[in-house]
Protein backbone atom coordinates (compact mmCIF):
# COMPACT_ATOMS: atom_id res chain seq x y z
CA UNK A 1 0.00 0.00 0.00
CA UNK A 2 1.32 3.44 -0.89
CA UNK A 3 2.18 5.86 1.88
CA UNK A 4 0.45 8.70 0.01
CA UNK A 5 -3.02 7.22 0.45
CA UNK A 6 -5.09 8.29 3.42
CA UNK A 7 -6.13 5.44 5.65
CA UNK A 8 -9.63 5.86 7.08
CA UNK A 9 -9.72 5.65 10.84
CA UNK A 10 -12.14 3.28 12.54
CA UNK A 11 -13.10 1.23 9.47
CA UNK A 12 -11.53 -2.21 9.18
CA UNK A 13 -13.85 -4.02 6.80
CA UNK A 14 -17.24 -3.45 5.19
CA UNK A 15 -19.53 -6.00 3.52
CA UNK A 16 -21.48 -3.29 1.70
CA UNK A 17 -20.41 -3.32 -2.00
CA UNK A 18 -21.46 0.33 -2.38
CA UNK A 19 -19.50 1.51 0.64
CA UNK A 20 -17.27 4.49 -0.02
CA UNK A 21 -14.72 5.87 2.39
CA UNK A 22 -15.29 9.50 3.26
CA UNK A 23 -12.37 11.54 4.46
CA UNK A 24 -12.71 14.53 6.74
CA UNK A 25 -11.01 17.82 6.02
CA UNK A 26 -7.85 18.85 7.84
CA UNK A 27 -9.90 20.87 10.31
CA UNK A 28 -9.57 24.14 8.42
CA UNK A 29 -12.45 26.50 8.98
CA UNK A 30 -13.29 29.64 7.10
CA UNK A 31 -11.97 32.85 8.55
CA UNK A 32 -14.58 34.96 10.27
CA UNK A 33 -14.92 38.63 9.43
CA UNK A 34 -12.87 40.95 11.67
CA UNK A 35 -16.03 42.32 13.29
CA UNK A 36 -17.01 38.81 14.40
CA UNK A 37 -13.59 37.85 15.82
CA UNK A 38 -13.38 37.95 19.62
CA UNK A 39 -9.68 38.42 20.29
CA UNK A 40 -8.14 38.52 23.76
CA UNK A 41 -4.86 40.35 24.32
CA UNK A 42 -2.92 39.40 27.43
CA UNK A 43 0.59 39.39 28.90
CA UNK A 44 2.04 35.97 29.59
CA UNK A 45 5.23 34.89 31.38
CA UNK A 46 4.50 31.25 32.18
CA UNK A 47 6.95 28.57 31.00
CA UNK A 48 9.08 31.16 29.21
CA UNK A 49 11.93 31.59 31.71
CA UNK A 50 10.47 34.89 32.95
CA UNK A 51 10.36 36.50 29.50
CA UNK A 52 7.25 38.49 28.70
CA UNK A 53 5.17 37.78 25.61
CA UNK A 54 1.95 39.34 24.41
CA UNK A 55 -0.55 36.58 23.69
CA UNK A 56 -3.42 37.16 21.25
CA UNK A 57 -5.92 34.30 21.43
CA UNK A 58 -9.38 33.54 20.10
CA UNK A 59 -8.66 33.79 16.37
CA UNK A 60 -11.01 31.67 14.24
CA UNK A 61 -9.82 31.01 10.71
CA UNK A 62 -7.23 29.45 8.46
CA UNK A 63 -3.55 29.23 9.30
CA UNK A 64 -2.69 31.47 6.34
CA UNK A 65 -4.85 34.30 7.68
CA UNK A 66 -3.41 33.78 11.16
CA UNK A 67 0.12 34.05 9.77
CA UNK A 68 -0.80 37.21 7.84
CA UNK A 69 -2.18 38.90 10.97
CA UNK A 70 0.85 37.75 12.93
CA UNK A 71 3.19 39.27 10.35
CA UNK A 72 1.35 42.61 10.49
CA UNK A 73 1.59 42.67 14.29
CA UNK A 74 5.28 41.73 14.29
CA UNK A 75 6.04 44.50 11.79
CA UNK A 76 4.03 46.97 13.86
CA UNK A 77 5.92 46.15 17.06
CA UNK A 78 9.30 45.58 15.44
CA UNK A 79 9.90 42.29 17.20
CA UNK A 80 9.69 38.54 16.75
CA UNK A 81 6.94 36.10 17.48
CA UNK A 82 5.04 33.09 16.24
CA UNK A 83 1.55 31.95 15.31
CA UNK A 84 0.04 28.51 15.83
CA UNK A 85 -3.12 26.83 17.15
CA UNK A 86 -5.20 29.99 16.85
CA UNK A 87 -2.80 32.02 19.02
CA UNK A 88 -0.26 34.69 18.20
CA UNK A 89 2.79 35.23 20.41
CA UNK A 90 4.58 38.57 20.19
CA UNK A 91 7.85 38.90 22.10
CA UNK A 92 7.64 41.71 24.66
CA UNK A 93 4.90 43.76 26.30
CA UNK A 94 2.97 45.44 23.47
CA UNK A 95 -0.60 45.06 24.76
CA UNK A 96 -1.68 48.68 24.30
CA UNK A 97 -0.11 49.06 20.86
CA UNK A 98 -1.64 45.80 19.59
CA UNK A 99 -5.03 46.59 21.12
CA UNK A 100 -5.26 49.96 19.35
CA UNK A 101 -4.15 48.40 16.05
CA UNK A 102 -6.73 45.61 16.26
CA UNK A 103 -9.61 47.95 17.16
CA UNK A 104 -8.75 50.36 14.34
CA UNK A 105 -8.56 47.39 11.94
CA UNK A 106 -12.12 46.42 12.84
CA UNK A 107 -11.47 43.48 15.18
CA UNK A 108 -13.34 43.06 18.44
CA UNK A 109 -10.44 42.89 20.89
CA UNK A 110 -10.16 43.38 24.61
CA UNK A 111 -7.41 43.32 27.18
CA UNK A 112 -7.46 40.33 29.54
CA UNK A 113 -5.62 40.08 32.85
CA UNK A 114 -3.94 42.71 35.01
Amino acid sequence: MSKNKKIPLGVVYSTNPDFDFSFEDDGQVETLAPAKQNLKVQLDKKARAGKQVTLISGFVGTNDDLEALSKKLKNLCGCGGSAKDGEILIQGDFRDKILTFLTTSGYKAKKVGG
